[in-house]
């Protein structure tokens, strides 16, 4: 796929209405197959693209790498792929800061929003009990709370190779890009955004880890308190979704029902990426 003149790489399976997938900071969409799967078999369209810097997509310029710059080249993806009409937009982590300002400037393009473990939160709660500033978070204290965030030892051996796997290849790749990038997630402040998303009134879900300290309780309630909206608090760290996939595909199906209540029609899936003839049996239970 061809954006702005650059290859973009992106994976897609399912057919129905479409909802737009965005990784996290440092990985791609490649850590969310299994997740994004089985979300397919529910009989949407799931399109999930490697954002720029990330996942063998080109970097943006420098003076475009910013949420603004990610969310105009997610408007051209999403018209380059072909989706012709509203998409509800999922993002984690990093991806859910794209997915506000994708909302906020391309809202002719977005029926819904769901956030998971997303930055955006203006707020930073130091030692518990002063309230501060992300953009005063210092980086010691994001990877602190990333490493602690793979434990115990059932989620470090499930999520630690998929984010090794995808995150060095990344920083090898374009080591100043990689860095931007945690350079805008770390000062993300949001609030501006989401405080007239609320006022158009368009559906937003929250999810949250309850185990998350990467994206801590205070700035995911700053971040709920701007949009308008309460939080649905889940078991599990900051990745619980790449950890968990079948708690994902049940949770996300009961999300899209809320964003768009009207009936969806029986689709058959296409699997992700290559054909493969099996079906996950397993696709509907979740793992809690």
């Amino acid at each position: 796929m061809v954006v702005g003149g650059r290859t973009a790489r992106y994976g897609t399976a399912g057919t129905g209405a479409p909802v737009v997938f965005l990784h996290g900071w440092g990985i791609s969409d490649r850590a969310y197959e299994p997740a994004l799967r089985r979300l397919a078999t529910s009989g949407v369209r799931v399109v999930a693209p490697a954002l720029p810097g990330f996942g063998g997509t080109p970097a943006l310029a420098a003076e475009h790498q910013s949420f603004t710059g990610y969310a105009d080249w997610l408007a051209d993806f999403t018209e380059a792929v072909g989706i012709t009409e509203p998409a509800v937009v999922v993002g984690h982590s990093f991806g859910g800061g794209v997915a506000i300002m994708f909302a906020h400037r391309h809202q002719e393009r977005t029926r819904g929003l769901v956030l998971v473990n997303s930055v955006g939160g203006s707020a930073w709660r130091e030692h518990r009990s002063v309230l501060r500033s992300m953009a005063d978070r210092p980086l010691w204290d994001w990877g602190l709370h990333l490493s602690r965030d793979l434990l115990p030892w059932r989620q470090l051996t499930r999520v630690l190779p998929v984010i090794v796997s995808e995150a060095v290849p990344n920083l090898v790749r374009d080591p100043r890009a990689f860095m931007r990038a945690a350079a805008v997630a770390r000062s993300a402040d949001l609030a501006t955004e989401l405080e007239e998303l609320r006022d158009r009134g368009l559906p937003v879900v929250v999810l949250w880890g309850a185990k998350d300290r990467v994206v801590p309780e205070a700035s995911v309630d700053a971040l709920c308190e701007a949009v308008g909206v309460t939080r649905t608090t889940l078991e599990g760290g900051h990745g619980w979704l790449i950890g968990q996939p079948d708690a994902f595909s049940e949770v996300m199906t009961n999300v899209l029902e809320l964003v768009d209540e009207g009936p969806r029609r029986e689709r058959r899936t296409r699997w992700w990426r290559r054909g493969d003839p099996r079906r996950s049996d397993d696709a509907s239970k979740a793992t809690g």
